[in-house]
């Protein structure tokens, strides 16, 4: 027919028909009600709606709606890890508090950390990486910022407390933010941006955007191989600690209380250096401390950024994979011009510097986490770089900044 497409021709009609029959019925078929169920645990008024066919049978008028956090505790205070008003942060019976000897830098945030395991459960010691702890461990990780840096007495803000919590299906990570009253701190999958103020050190007051990392944020930084905590590990807790009754090593108060097993002699136990203190470590070492634990969850074996050969775990000792005259794999602008990781001797010249020391999206390392350059941390690992010994095979070429 003329001015009529092929398609629509007399000939493919009864197709057409049968086509359109069959979109009818299949629109009946396929058709299934979202249907709501109720999430155990979920706090009132919360709920949770399925889509699975199996539920389509079920009464619509008895389930509500669906909000993914309906799985998870709405409030901090919920989980009960707190004696006393909540903002003291006084941790309540059979939980620990603990601390690290190397913290990971979070934009001069001050950190508070506490324990809990189910009761008679224990960790598992592991030499070199996070302990394996029971189902049903909580990890508590508030960060605040303190008034004034070189005055505790003078108060704090608390901006927000982490989570983990281990399930049976593996580890999970929460963000509960804060209230201004500092009464409790409310579930925050989308996590947020909280403006923050001190008085740094220095006497000089300081400012910044705190940012509160989302549910899939968490991810980023704690899935290697599987979700797991970062921070609890042998090295980084072997170290001693003011509890109520005094101060113990805290590997050994978890060991005698029960809470870890396959605890080691002192004399085969990991320990990092306080990156800090010099009479904990030599330079190495606590550049090392700091690398693992800024960098070594991303840059190791089975981090997410294994492929770039770049592997900073503390027990690395091969210069080629510390970076040393390594080229990189893809870093794009991220290079600042440069071509090594680390130049030894040349902290100008390497690419591990131009990372810590810039703040630009796209370049700074670690890619979230921070938003302020460690200027401490990266006066140490500078220092480092520039008294690391030359490989006798390193190259000959100029490896000035810019080339």
């Amino acid at each position: 027919m003329n001015g009529v497409p092929e398609i629509f021709t007399w000939r493919s009609l009864p197709m057409l028909l049968l086509t359109l029959i069959a979109l009818v019925m299949g629109s009946f078929v396929g058709c299934r009600e979202a249907t709501p169920v109720v999430v155990p645990g979920a706090a009132e008024g919360v709920t949770t709606v399925s889509t699975d066919a199996s539920d389509s049978a079920k009464p619509a008028a008895a389930k509500p709606r669906r909000v993914r956090s309906a799985k998870y505790l709405q409030h901090l205070s919920q989980y009960a890890l707190f004696d006393g008003p909540l903002a003291d942060l006084r941790p309540a019976s059979g939980t620990m508090p603990y601390d690290v000897n190397t913290p990971l830098f979070s934009d001069y945030a001050a950190k508070h950390r506490l324990i809990r395991m189910p009761e008679g459960t224990a960790a598992n010691y592991q030499p070199e990486h996070v302990f394996d702890f029971p189902v049903g461990t909580v990890i508590a990780k508030t960060f605040y910022y303190p008034h004034d840096r070189n005055d505790p007495a003078r108060g704090r803000r608390l901006i927000e407390t982490r989570i983990l919590l281990h399930q049976p299906s593996g580890w999970v990570g929460l963000p509960y933010l804060w209230d201004d009253a500092q009464q409790d701190a409310t579930l925050s999958l989308t996590g947020g941006a909280v403006e923050v103020q001190w008085k740094h050190e220095d006497g000089k007051d300081r400012t910044n955007t705190h940012l509160v990392p989302n549910f899939n944020d968490c991810k980023r930084c704690h899935e290697n191989q599987r979700f797991e905590p970062i921070g609890p590990k042998a090295g980084n807790l072997n170290r001693e600690f003011d509890y109520v009754d005094g101060r113990e090593n805290q590997l050994e108060r978890w060991s005698r209380l029960g809470l870890l097993d396959g605890l080691p002699p002192a004399a085969q136990r990991t320990r990092f250096a306080v990156w800090d203190d010099e009479s904990t470590g030599d330079l190495n070492a606590r550049a090392r401390a700091w690398l693992d634990v800024n960098c070594a969850h991303c840059h190791s074996a089975i981090g997410p950024a294994r492929n770039s050969g770049l592997h900073l775990h503390v027990d690395v000792d091969e210069p080629y994979r510390l970076g040393v005259f390594k080229t990189p794999v893809a870093a794009g602008r991220g290079t600042g011009g440069r071509l090594y990781d680390i130049v030894p001797g040349q902290p100008d010249a390497s690419i591990l510097m131009h990372r810590l020391e810039t703040d630009h999206v796209g370049e700074m390392m670690p890619e979230i986490g921070r938003s302020l350059v460690d200027q401490e941390g990266v006066a140490l690992i500078r220092q480092w770089i520039t008294e690391l010994d030359q490989p006798q095979d390193a190259p000959t070429a100029n490896v000035a900044p810019g080339i």
